[in-house]
């Protein structure tokens, strides 16, 4: 009980105390949040090819998904709105599954070799129009369905995640070929020699070649 107090009067609870600890944002950054893309931030998502996606289920469970395609593959309709294509997959769906419960989503757009992010709050529905499937073609395969997210809040967030990461800094980068997440994969598979690990990596380097699109 005493170890447990102890742990309770680190909490942060409340506005007041997590402004204590980091600061009240300044007039001007409150001001960069727009109800709406502008020119800079559209031409910022024409530049991404690579969105990480957040959404959450009936009970608040959130999930993130990275969504990546040629740069440019999220469109901006002439509402501001903005459609994301879907390729072929793990067959989850959990992401999908989430705005089917709760259609509130949330973006973050990358650009390569840019130090800001684009950050994009709204809300989702899930769409099939046939000819704006085909429109999002890749390698003459259309998008099997679309996110259509209506915009409320959108802003460009500042780049010091980037610059602290160093992710654009190829000499910080660690050169080795072993996949970490391809290991995890074989393990579950139970692969256990370095023969059936070889054979894993070799199947998912498999996926990765033919099942793109």
């Amino acid at each position: 009980m005493g170890e447990a107090n102890m742990d309770d009067q680190f909490l942060i609870k409340d506005i007041a105390q997590l402004e204590a600890v980091v600061g009240a944002p300044h007039p001007f950054v409150r001001k960069k949040i727009l109800p709406r893309l502008d020119d800079f931030m559209i031409e910022f998502i024409g530049n991404s090819p690579l969105v990480f996606v957040a959404t959450s289920d009936g009970t608040g469970s959130v999930d993130i998904s990275p969504k990546g395609d040629p740069a440019g593959f999220v469109e901006v309709d002439a509402n501001g709105n903005l459609l994301l294509p879907e390729r072929p997959g793990n067959q989850l769906t959990i992401g999908f599954r989430n705005i089917l419960a709760n259609n509130g989503i949330g973006l973050i757009f990358v650009v390569p070799n840019q130090r800001e992010t684009l950050r994009v709050k709204g809300r989702a529905t899930l769409r099939k129009d046939p000819t704006q499937l085909q429109q999002m073609q890749v390698n003459g395969k259309p998008a099997l369905l679309y996110t259509h997210v209506e915009v409320q809040e959108c802003f460009i967030h500042c780049g010091k995640a980037m610059i602290r990461s160093q992710l654009w800094k190829p000499e910080s980068w660690d050169t080795a070929r072993r996949s970490i997440g391809g290991l995890q994969l074989a393990s579950i598979v139970g692969a256990r020699t370095d023969a059936e690990l070889a054979a894993s990596a070799t199947r998912l380097e498999g996926l990765y070649r033919d099942q793109l699109y």
